[in-house]
């Protein structure tokens, strides 16, 4: 199996995703013309938290057997980079890639489970070369995830990544015809990303863990604090140049727990900066644990993976 597998289950996507000190679990519903609805949003303090004792638990207590079964890659599991779309047939583009890939990963591309993800071109622009996004993870770690969700009795169907994660909750916070920038942080560093007409179009992971964003020594903190600034302006200036068509209307900030951050960073980049929360996203009225900032942190991704669509992957 490839990350972003199609295969499916009567009772939706039900995403385990593995923390230092547990698993979440996270659900949703989604109805017409209405917020999606936080269905299962379950913390299961465990350590270590990747073991199939933990992992029978959560598929026992809720019923993983009757759904699709999903997980989230951590950061440092996989890699993602950017390469020119091969002029070739769509059968042959995974092959295309694997070449392309051979000289950028950190181990042989024999050894390596690949997916791809298209970037959009600008239609006015007539014919011409455009990048796509390849994932890439080691087969050993992707057969090991395989391994652990079937022997707690919870195959998995779909193994999926942050960035796509976090572009389905922007997706849902785009404006008409502009596109959206969102960062986030979590116990693994940052993650930024752009999105337009709901696709994924930069993705770019900050060496900044949220346990920086919250040092309490203050000159520590500010240092962070610059140096998320000086990579959002890199990043958004590159962005700048490469798609010149997409119009940023915005950098969102997910829940941090760390209200200075976005004061700083208003003062120190040239778009506007917003926060938000989860309620903002999700109907959370079943999920009442999730108006707490600390939950909303811990399950921003996890959510995220849920609001998935399988008709529009690759």
């Amino acid at each position: 199996m490839g990350f972003f597998s199609r295969a499916r289950k009567k009772e939706g996507l039900l995403v385990t995703a593995f923390h230092a000190d547990g698993l979440c679990v996270a659900s949703v519903n989604r109805p017409p013309a209405a917020k999606p609805v936080v269905r299962t949003a379950s913390f299961y303090p465990a350590q270590p938290s990747l073991s199939v004792e933990a992992l029978g638990r959560v598929a026992r207590e809720q019923r993983a057997p009757a759904f699709r079964n999903a997980t989230l890659l951590a950061t440092g599991e996989y890699q993602v980079l950017s390469v020119e779309a091969p002029n070739v047939p769509p059968e042959e583009l995974k092959t295309a890639v694997r070449w392309r890939l051979k000289d950028m990963l950190d181990f042989h591309v024999d050894d390596a489970t690949i997916d791809v993800l298209d970037i959009p071109v600008d239609k006015n622009a007539g014919p011409r070369a455009h990048s796509m996004l390849a994932i890439a993870a080691r087969n050993s770690l992707i057969q090991a995830r395989q391994d652990l969700f079937a022997a707690a009795d919870a195959p998995l169907c779909v193994i999926d990544i942050p960035e796509m994660a976090q572009r389905n909750i922007a997706a849902q916070l785009e404006p008409e015809g502009r596109g959206l920038a969102m960062l986030s942080f979590g116990e693994g560093g940052g993650l930024l990303t752009v999105n337009f007409n709901k696709e994924l179009y930069l993705a770019r992971h900050l060496d900044v863990t949220l346990a920086m964003l919250r040092e309490q020594d203050v000159e520590r903190r500010h240092a962070s604090f610059d140096r998320i600034a000086l990579e959002l302006q890199r990043s958004l200036d590159h962005f700048d140049r490469q798609y010149h068509f997409v119009s940023i209307s915005k950098l969102l900030l997910a829940p941090t727990g760390v209200p200075s951050l976005q004061d700083f960073l208003a003062a120190n980049i040239y778009m506007p900066v917003e926060s938000f929360e989860l309620g903002d996203v999700f109907d959370l009225s079943q999920a009442p644990s999730l108006m707490s900032i600390e939950e909303q942190v811990r399950f921003f991704l996890p959510l995220g993976a849920a609001l998935r669509h399988e008709e529009v992957v690759l």
